[in-house]
C-alpha cells in the first residue's frame, strides 16, 4: 500500500499520543477540522476504523494500534535520514528514548555523559523507574532489564552484561549484628527486599561458588523492610537499616569505597543479564543502535573494573564471586521480565 500523505500519518501519531484531534492539530500547526479530514482520509485508505470517537475521548482501535507502532518507526527513521542528509558530517540526530532500572541508570549516568559528548547532535530523554516498561505502548526506544531467563515474545532484546546478585551490607550495621557465614543465617537478619510487581522478592538463593562442594541454597526471609524503588533498597543498605540483595554492577562503587561489605565467602548469589530490549528489529534509528553499541562497551568495561577489584581485594570485597564478567552480544527474542535486581 503506498500512503498518498505522510501527514495523515503524523495526525494519526499526535492523535494517540495527545488523545484527541485538538492535541494533534496543535502539535501539527493545522485547524482541528483539517486533522479530522486528514484522519478519516487515512482512514478510508487503510480501510478500517483507527479510533473509536466520543464526545470526550479518541480510543484507538486494535487496528489503529498496530498501524501506529510501524507508523511511529517509519516517521523517525525518515525524520532520521532527512537529519543525516542535511549534516554534512552525517552525525547522529534525533532523540532517544531510554528506560532503566533505578540503581542502574545511577550507575550508568556518568557514562552517558561521554555518549553525548560523542554525539552531540542527540538527545537523551531517561525514565529512571524500576516499573516494567511496555517498549511498544511507552514511547520508549529503548529499555534496559535486568532477567534471569529469556521466555518467548515478539520484542528484540540484546544481552549486554552478565552480573550476579549479591548480598551485602553497611559496616555499621554488621558491627551491631555480625556477619552471616552461611546463606541459612540470613534468616535471622534485617533484609530490606525488592517489590517487582506488587511482589515481595523474599527468597534468596545461592549456590556453591567454584572449588568447593556443589550445594545450592534458597532462603525466605522475614525482611522487615521492602520498597519498590532498587535505590531506596540501596540507600537503606548504607544507612545500616539491614542486609540486601543486588547486582553487583548496582554496588560496585560502595563495594569499592568499603560504604558496603559484601557477605558470605565462597557463595554466589542469582545470576542476571542485562538486556536492551527493543519493540522492533526492523525500525530501528540509527542514533538507538548507536546507544546500544555504546552500552554494549560501556558495562564491559564496568565488568572489567569489578572483577580487577575483587582480585586486588578491595575494601568491601571479600573473596571472588565467579560468573561476573561475560559480555553477551547475541541478538535474542524475549519477552525479558524486568527486575530491579
Amino acid at each position: 500500500m503506498k500512503f498518498e500523505n505522510l501527514s495523515d500519518l503524523r495526525v494519526l501519531v499526535e492523535a494517540a499520543r495527545g488523545g484527541s484531534l485538538t492535541a494533534a492539530a496543535r502539535a501539527l500547526d493545522v485547524t482541528p477540522a483539517a486533522a479530522s479530514a486528514m484522519l478519516k482520509r487515512l482512514e478510508a485508505q487503510v480501510g478500517v476504523r483507527l479510533f473509536e470517537r466520543s464526545t470526550r475521548a479518541l480510543r484507538i482501535t486494535a487496528q489503529g494500534g498496530t498501524l501506529l507502532e510501524y507508523a511511529e518507526r517509519a516517521l523517525e527513521l525518515l525524520d532520521e535520514g532527512a537529519g543525516l542528509a542535511q549534516s554534512e558530517t552525517g552525525a547522529l540526530r534525533g532523540t532517544v528514548r531510554l528506560a532503566a532500572p533505578t540503581d542502574l541508570s545511577r550507575v550508568l549516568l556518568p557514562r552517558l555523559d561521554r555518549f553525548m559528548e560523542r554525539h552531540p547532535g542527540v538527545q537523551l530523554a531517561l525514565s529512571a523507574s524500576d516499573r516494567l516498561h511496555d517498549v511498544r505502548r511507552d514511547a520508549v526506544d529503548l529499555a534496559l532489564r535486568y532477567s534471569a531467563e529469556l521466555p518467548d515474545s515478539q520484542l528484540v532484546a540484546r544481552a549486554l552484561h552478565r552480573t550476579r546478585r549479591i548480598a551485602c551490607a553497611a559496616p555499621a550495621y554488621l558491627a551491631r549484628h555480625g556477619s552471616p557465614q552461611h546463606p541459612s543465617e540470613l534468616a535471622a537478619h534485617h533484609c530490606i527486599a525488592m517489590a517487582i510487581a506488587g511482589r515481595r522478592e523474599v527468597r534468596w538463593t545461592f549456590e556453591r561458588a567454584p572449588g568447593h562442594p556443589p550445594e545450592t541454597v534458597g532462603i525466605t526471609l522475614r525482611a522487615d523492610r521492602s520498597v519498590d524503588d532498587g535505590a531506596l533498597a540501596h540507600a537503606w543498605a548504607l544507612a545500616g537499616s539491614g542486609i540486601v540483595y543486588k547486582s553487583r554492577l548496582d554496588v560496585q562503587a560502595h563495594l569499592d569505597s568499603g560504604q558496603l561489605v559484601e557477605l558470605l565467602p565462597g557463595w554466589l548469589g542469582q545470576a542476571y543479564t542485562v538486556y536492551a530490549v527493543l519493540p522492533s528489529q526492523r525500525f530501528v534509528p540509527a542514533r538507538v543502535r548507536a546507544l546500544v553499541e555504546f552500552l554494549a562497551e560501556a558495562l564491559g568495561e564496568a565488568t572489567a573494573h569489578a572483577t580487577a577489584a575483587v582480585r586486588r581485594g578491595a575494601p568491601g570485597h571479600q573473596i571472588p564471586q565467579g560468573g561476573n564478567g561475560q559480555a553477551l552480544s547475541d541478538a535474542v527474542a524475549t519477552k525479558a521480565g524486568s527486575t530491579a535486581a
